[in-house]
């Protein structure tokens, strides 16, 4: 039985006026559209960048004088256009038989602030889960958003996923739990101009010997594009290098017999599991002078 499936990760234009329903409508349709390429090229699963629909900036929904900082006026948020796009990017993957994994805020009960979510569709057009993102920016968890507290693991045609979102990508801790969790493939999506991010998503990668789909904004791919890496760390595809919406594509085959990705996975994430859980403890070697004695060649 075949273990492969097709990724697309997009880079998608996202808005920043939670406030503006022509421009929500805008990013919900880009999303559909982008949807539908991910379709025609084979793709099981596309993943969105974080906030797809819109990452609301913390400057239009400051409830302070103009030009401040102080706690985000989420009244002000078109509430019923966001849930009307994201329903209809949920009919479409269900017409299309697509998996997708979109951005967006999730509202809770008044007082408390939302979620920034990564929501999880199935094939059938069916949310069946949603990540929220745990390590928020200063400017997040003192004005804007409640963190989350659990990972997240999914699994499409028995291949394994995580979700990260933006800043976790500073926090090793996070890359490392999913490794724990026996993931093939961890979505980053990010709302960031931040090239160093990319790079440091990469080594994750290398370091945790699974795929990495990398989702940016349009707006900011001449940075960073839109990028799928494979176990080892090497890039298979990416989107231009510019601002343009798009789709990088490619197969993640868990029998793949290319020999960098095999030996991450089939060498080395083992070993490094061995070497964390007590493999130098039986070949320490105590009260040797030749040992403790560190100032004499």
């Amino acid at each position: 039985m075949s273990r492969t499936l097709r990724l697309a990760v997009a880079q998608s234009t996202v808005p920043e006026d939670p406030t503006d329903s022509q421009n929500l409508r805008a990013s919900g349709n880009e999303i559909r559209r982008l949807m539908r390429q991910a379709s025609t090229a084979g793709a099981r699963l596309v993943q969105f960048p974080e906030g797809a629909i819109t990452y609301p900036s913390k400057h239009v929904l400051s409830s302070g004088p103009h030009g401040t900082l102080a706690a985000s006026d989420w009244n002000r948020v078109v509430w019923d256009v966001v849930r009307a796009e994201a329903q209809s990017i949920a009919d479409l993957a269900g017409d299309l038989g697509l998996w997708v994994a979109f951005g967006a805020p999730h509202p809770l009960t008044p007082p408390h602030r939302p979620h920034n979510s990564l929501y999880i569709v199935s094939d059938e057009g069916r949310l069946v889960d949603r990540y929220d993102k745990r390590y928020l920016s200063n400017t997040e968890v003192s004005y804007m958003y409640t963190p989350g507290t659990t990972p997240l693991v999914f699994e499409v045609d028995g291949i394994r996923f995580g979700a990260a979102l933006c800043i976790e990508v500073n926090f090793p801790e996070v890359f490392q739990e999913y490794e724990q969790l026996d993931v093939d493939c961890l979505l980053v999506s990010v709302m960031v101009d931040d090239a160093a991010r990319a790079v440091v998503a990469q080594a994750y990668a290398t370091l945790y010997s699974y795929w990495v789909g990398y989702s940016v904004p349009a707006q900011f791919g001449a940075s960073a594009p839109a990028t799928i890496i494979a176990p080892g760390g090497r890039r298979l595809e990416s989107c231009p290098a510019d601002s343009r919406p798009g789709l990088a594509i490619a197969d993640i085959d868990l029998d793949t017999q290319d020999s960098d990705i095999d030996v991450a996975r089939r060498l080395a994430r083992p070993w490094r599991r061995l070497a964390r859980g007590g493999l130098y403890d039986g070949h320490v070697v105590v009260g040797d002078g030749r040992s403790d004695t560190r100032t004499e060649f």
